[in-house]
């Protein structure tokens, strides 16, 4: 049985992964983040954690192992339509949509891709024949891959309707048995990449009509969430939404915001 992790390689392996990736992790994350770095160590064939932390830290380890450890550290749970506030508010406004336009929505913090694929789930309901497009970007390089691929445990689905679940999902059988994977033509209009919301965000990202960033800020202190807000914002149109978690404030950040109702803005 692996010892625990001290509080002293504790802070200095969330000190590391906060300078890259900008996400703080406070004490309460403490369990969490000594159960996945003990797994880690594990699959590097390291039998005590300290020794795998000091490695990381000294630079011993190879550059794919502080890949994991992003990747490890950033993964959260989510689910399908989750917050369903949000969804109901861009069906309202999909009416307004102008014909022939493509209308284009970011999933800024897409996990393993459940709100992307919500979002396409309406769209294609909604917009009928009109050209539409959705893109997904994470931090985490494995939960691109794992968003790519579509396949989800059925309880992640547990909030899609019924006639979505008709449409654009397969129930898995025999080895799959449990879970969900989403149609092929839909997968087919999401495009997941990588991209990290704490440095400049790449050039192939567009003007977007709907920007979602829910769930993602509360990791950040208020000068590194102010710092993503603006570099979102300068990706969404002029009469463009932004949604945000709500359980997430943007107040006293001087942000060119203006809040349209809870957890929904657009620019000031």
């Amino acid at each position: 049985m692996m010892k625990p992790l001290s509080s002293q390689a504790f802070a200095a392996v969330t000190r590391l992964f906060h300078s890259v990736s900008g996400i703080q992790l406070n004490e309460s994350k403490q369990a969490l983040v000594t159960g996945r770095l003990q797994r880690l160590a594990t699959e590097a064939g390291e039998s005590d954690v300290e020794a795998y932390v000091e490695r990381l830290l000294r630079g011993g380890a190879p550059a794919q192992e502080m890949t994991r450890l992003i990747d490890r550290l950033t993964t959260n749970e989510t689910y399908f339509f989750r917050e369903p506030q949000h969804f109901n508010d861009l069906a309202d406004r999909l009416p307004l949509v102008p014909p022939g336009s493509e209308f284009r929505v970011w999933s800024a913090a897409s996990s393993s891709g459940e709100e992307a694929y919500s979002v396409a789930m309406l769209l294609s309901e909604q917009l009928s024949q009109a050209p539409w497009q959705v893109i997904g970007t994470d931090l985490s390089v494995s939960m691109v891959e794992s968003a790519r691929r579509g396949l989800y445990p059925m309880d992640r689905a547990r909030m899609v309707p019924q006639a979505y679940l008709k449409r654009f999902c397969l129930k898995g059988q025999d080895a799959q048995a449990g879970q969900v994977l989403i149609d092929r033509t839909l997968r087919a209009k999401v495009r997941f990449d990588q991209a990290n919301l704490m440095q400049p965000l790449p050039d192939w990202l567009p003007q977007f009509d709907v920007i979602f960033l829910r769930n993602v800020l509360i990791y950040f202190d208020n000068d590194a969430k102010a710092d993503i807000v603006r570099r979102v914002l300068g990706r969404l149109k002029p009469e463009g939404v932004l949604y945000t978690g709500h359980a997430e404030s943007l107040s006293n950040l001087g942000l060119p915001l203006r809040t349209l109702t809870t957890a929904v803005h657009t620019h000031a």
